[in-house]
């Protein structure tokens, strides 16, 4: 299985695209710094320059209903922002 899940295409990760040539990716928790540049550079084929990892946490969540309190919770993920070489770019929205 891959390490790169999906990419993330937000309205602040496509400006962040559209202006510091940085992509934003959904990657595996166990995933480090230089796999993830790895996969990028062998997916897209392209020159990555830095990657930055953020590890989200879950959000927890109480509802009040008449069947009493119901907790929930999302899953927590990792977020991996990947800045390219510059004249490099990745076509997320190409259909290949």
């Amino acid at each position: 299985m891959s390490l790169l899940i999906k990419p993330i295409i937000t309205e602040k990760a496509t400006n962040d695209s559209e202006l510091n040539n940085c992509y934003t990716f959904h990657v595996q928790k166990s995933a480090n710094k230089v796999e993830i540049k790895k996969a990028v550079e062998s997916a897209y084929g392209v020159k990555v320059e830095k990657v930055r990892t953020i590890n989200v946490r879950a959000d927890r969540s109480i509802r009040y209903t008449k069947a009493g309190i119901q907790y929930g919770k999302t899953n927590a993920i990792k977020k991996a922002i990947v800045q390219l070489a510059d004249g490099e770019s990745i076509d997320l929205y190409a259909n290949a």
